[in-house]
């Protein structure tokens, strides 16, 4: 099992160029993570994936 530290984090393609509202996500094996780019030693929330795909579905339709 990875740790949050371990994982491989990614910004948005829609983030700003100036840093600025920035979320990343990490996948790992049973949830993907979201944090705040900005304040990476706040915690971040994990989500299980099939919680998470519903969100992506729901966020697509505008």
């Amino acid at each position: 099992m990875s740790t949050v530290t371990d994982l491989d984090w990614f910004k948005s393609s829609y983030s700003s160029a100036q840093g600025d509202s920035c979320v990343e996500v990490a996948m790992a094996e049973h949830a993907v993570h979201v944090r705040d780019s900005k304040d990476m030693n706040r915690s971040h929330l994990a989500v299980g994936r099939d919680g998470w795909a519903r969100f992506v579905r729901y966020a697509a339709r505008g």
